[in-house]
């Protein structure tokens, strides 16, 4: 058979009424979303499905929301299917979902973790004070050099996603990102589009945030995950539960190495890749950084079923 990666989105990916398909096939969508409502004292799947109070945009909800639909996808594709990933990497969050779908993590823990990481990441820089923003047609040297020069004592930008040749994601104090949208425009970039994020996620603001998560980390029960797991921070292969828990306190300030972590899979011999989660944003970067290995998303009960045979 052929050699499976399994790959997990980050934020973003959430949108309102969610794996409603796939929660009416395959009762482990439904038990997984009771497991973290359970832990996190509220109904996810009134959440989800309907969104009645208008949080599923915000981080602390978004983080577990989509770290559970990813999950529940992932244990459905187990249930119809008996090939087992050799490896797998998630992007941002999407890692925490790795790990929980590899069982180095209970679910219960998984979601209360990044509920607290959501309310963290939020809470380290004032909204309004800091920015993101996507950044296309140039060579993520080239975003680094131009963002370099515009850091001081006081403001800082850089790269914080470097998704796939000619995407990057910028981030830091909201003037510095504005500053680096135009030097970047006059570098040369096709497109500098601002992100509806009220953050600057995965850099060295975030410092308050990995001080939490350190001592939330040291709070829960690790194990060595059933297949290795890729760290966003240096695109390395993970089993080690010390090793994994210094990388996710790293990940929360520092880039996302998206492109280099697809490429560790490559290089561990994954043939093919699925993405399991709503949407396929990893399903477009990864055309765009390797079109030789094929991938699908697994958000419907189709490409549940049918598992790698379409491939």
């Amino acid at each position: 058979p052929m050699t499976l990666g399994v790959v997990f989105p980050g934020q973003g990916s959430q949108r309102v009424g969610m794996l409603e398909e796939a929660a009416g096939a395959f009762s482990v969508v439904r038990e997984t979303f009771s497991e973290a409502s359970d832990a996190l004292g509220y109904d996810m799947w009134a959440l989800v499905s309907q969104d009645p109070d208008a949080r599923l945009s915000l981080t602390e909800f978004t983080q577990p929301a989509i770290l559970t639909a990813s999950v529940a996808l992932f244990r459905a594709f187990e249930s119809c299917h008996s090939i087992a990933p050799v490896a797998a990497a998630g992007h941002s969050l999407g890692e925490y979902s790795a790990l929980v779908s590899a069982r180095a993590l209970s679910l219960y823990d998984g979601v209360r973790l990044v509920r607290e990481r959501g309310a963290a990441m939020q809470k380290a820089v004032p909204v309004g004070e800091g920015a993101m923003a996507v950044i296309l047609g140039l060579a993520d040297d080239v975003v680094s050099t131009v963002c370099d020069a515009l850091c001081d004592a006081t403001h800082y930008v850089g790269g914080v996603n470097f998704n796939a040749p000619g995407q990057v994601v910028i981030a830091g104090q909201t003037k510095a990102v504005e500053n680096a949208m135009l030097a970047l425009k006059e570098a040369g970039a096709r497109r500098a589009m601002p992100l509806p994020v009220s953050a600057p996620f995965h850099t060295p603001l975030m410092q308050p945030a990995a001080d939490i998560m350190t001592l939330a980390f040291d709070e829960v029960v690790w194990s060595e995950p059933d297949f290795p797991v890729v760290s966003n921070v240096d695109g390395s292969l993970q089993r080690d539960p010390t090793v994994i828990k210094q990388s996710l306190v790293k990940q929360i300030s520092s880039p996302v190495m998206w492109t280099e972590c697809v490429a560790t899979l490559g290089r561990v011999g994954c043939e093919m890749f699925i993405e399991s989660g709503p949407g396929n944003v990893l399903s477009g970067l990864s055309k765009r950084i390797d079109k030789s290995v094929p991938i699908k998303s697994i958000e419907s009960v189709t490409s549940i079923e049918a598992g790698l045979s379409d491939l």
